[in-house]
């Protein structure tokens, strides 16, 4: 089986990662796979997907990471096309990656004890995006 969903994601100047493990849980309790994996992606060139340990010093400290790697001030070649102003913000989405692909055994993500799904708003306004989610697997 196959079941395809979507999940809105809000994002503004506060809210730049955004645990989203509990969405999708639920989303795989309502379409029924026992055992299979489920493909996660983000459309859109300025979010990106990962996991961590949702917790807040690591909120604190990926966002530094990802300013010391990939500094917003820097002069991008992007910026000078666009004029918009997030060269940066494309260049650490493309770091990271916009995909993600997580098992389900049982009826449940197959994460670690501190580990959780993420989406990462790197764009330099707020977005409403769309997480595509896209389970496959046998039902129970």
């Amino acid at each position: 089986m196959i079941e395809y969903r979507e999940i809105r994601i809000l994002t503004d100047n506060d809210r730049r990662l955004i645990d989203v493990t509990g969405k999708i849980q639920l989303e795989l309790e309502e379409c029924g796979i026992e055992d299979g994996m489920v493909l996660l992606f983000v459309p859109g060139a300025t979010g990106a997907l990962s996991t961590i340990e949702y917790e807040p010093g690591l909120q604190r400290d990926f966002p530094e990471l990802m300013e010391r790697l990939i500094p917003e001030k820097n002069v991008y070649h992007h910026n000078e096309t666009w004029g918009d102003g997030n060269g940066h913000s494309h260049l650490r989405a493309t770091l990271i990656g916009p995909s993600l692909t997580v098992p389900i055994r049982d009826g449940q993500l197959v994460l670690g004890r501190w580990q959780q799904i993420i989406f990462l708003e790197f764009d330099n306004r707020p977005r409403d995006r769309r997480l595509v989610v896209q389970f496959m697997g046998e039902e129970r």
